[in-house]
């Protein structure tokens, strides 16, 4: 079996995104509370202006650090989680993207560390079910290597393929 190929990506990028498909308005208005006219007053979109169909995209994102002085998980590590446990239950699609992330842990200290952010899409009738799916996925990465959390964000979106 192949190793899946994983590109790296501009983490301000994909925040400003983020922010920006969040709030509705330029990333430094929306984070710093500037009033934008998009902010003030959204103005709503016909559903009929809408491409697509109904879909939640979920973006799971995973440590590779370490408590203990337990090494990293390395890349064979995770690529066989990706393999294992992930695939089976996304076999339509997925993304996956390495990158670097800090985050602060329960004794109050700051990781910085190899990260990959999943996003998986799925319909919004299938919610319940790939919940489950989602849910299993990060307790079992955190009980595999001892982890505290692994970080999930859902976001409504309208989807075409």
């Amino acid at each position: 079996m192949r190793s899946p190929r994983i590109s790296t990506p501009a983490a301000g990028l994909l925040a400003a995104a983020a922010l920006l498909f969040a709030f509705g308005g330029p990333v430094s208005q929306a984070a710093f509370g500037t009033p934008t006219a998009s902010a003030a007053a959204p103005a709503a979109q016909p559903a009929a202006d809408l491409q697509g169909t109904p879909y939640i995209s979920t973006h799971l994102y995973f440590g590779t650090g370490r408590h203990n002085g337990n090494p990293p998980i390395t890349e064979a590590e995770f690529n066989k989680f990706l393999a294992d446990v992930i695939t089976p239950r996304f076999p339509s699609g997925l993304t996956l993207q390495e990158g670097r992330g800090q985050w602060r842990d329960k004794e109050g200290d700051i990781n910085s560390e190899r990260s990959y952010e999943l996003t998986v899409m799925y319909p919004v009738r299938e919610a319940a079910a790939r919940n489950a799916d989602i849910e299993y996925i990060r307790r079992l990465y955190c009980k595999t290597w001892e982890l505290e959390s692994v970080g999930r964000a859902d976001v409504h979106a309208q989807v075409d393929f």
